[in-house]
């Protein structure tokens, strides 16, 4: 039975996105590069982001989960459908998210736009472990101690969410320990995901060695290479 219903679950996706103009982004970026230079950096790894996920349809149902609410966030991201973040601190809108779309497909997968040398397969084996009867979670843990992705099939109780510290060096440590109790995780590849001016070369590393780049990974990697060159290597900001 509990294979059966499996079989009729779905599986959606949502970017975790700010819009540029209506609230800060990449703010410990901009601090080196600019306030020019971190917004176009955010819009290319939005970009990149979404290529990736759309090319993972139809296993994977997208969705912009957007901070601000309105017409004028919601036309900034356009291509999927969109649900609001909600209100309240990152806890609170993980929650929402997770909730409204774990309930509406069955599985939830939740990314931000941080980590854009992803790959097709590391969303198809997210999904792949969702559909494992032995794993109601999955985890993509960064660098930095947090996570780029989390997926789950089953209800998470708010506390969980809530209870964990954000941007923090144990942020994906402790969100395993709250959900141990709920059932196993599944461990997916780590990746470095970016906060600030430190991880471009590491993400700059990292697209250069795809085995396949998309096209929007492909621009994201030239705009690195000349930002390291002018920005990082000459110490002066765009």
């Amino acid at each position: 039975m509990a294979r059966a219903a499996q079989s009729h679950m779905t599986a959606a996706l949502a970017i975790f996105v700010k819009t540029p103009g209506l609230s800060p982004v990449k703010t410990r970026l901009a601090a080196a590069l600019g306030a020019v230079e971190a917004t176009g950096f955010y819009r290319l790894a939005a970009a990149a982001t979404a290529e990736v996920v759309r090319s993972c349809q139809p296993a994977l149902t997208p969705y912009w989960a957007v901070a601000e609410a309105g017409p004028v966030a919601a036309a900034a991201w356009p291509g999927f459908a969109q649900l609001e973040q909600g209100e309240g601190d990152l806890g609170e809108r993980l929650d929402h998210v997770y909730a409204t779309l774990q309930a509406r497909h069955g599985r939830a997968v939740l990314i931000g736009a941080d980590a854009p040398q992803l790959t097709p397969a590391m969303l198809q084996a997210a999904r792949a472990a969702l559909d494992d009867p032995g794993t109601p979670f999955v985890l993509g843990g960064a660098s930095d101690g947090g996570f780029w992705l989390f997926g789950g099939r089953v209800p998470i109780p708010k506390t969980v969410w809530c209870t964990v510290r954000y941007s923090q060096a144990c942020t994906a440590s402790e969100l395993r320990t709250m959900l141990a109790a709920h059932g196993e995780v599944a461990n997916l590849p780590m990746l470095t995901d970016v906060d600030s001016a430190a991880s471009l070369p590491a993400l700059a590393h990292a697209l250069a060695t795809l085995a396949d780049p998309l096209p929007a990974q492909r621009a994201l990697q030239d705009w690195l290479h000349t930002t390291l060159d002018r920005t990082l290597l000459t110490g002066t900001h765009a």
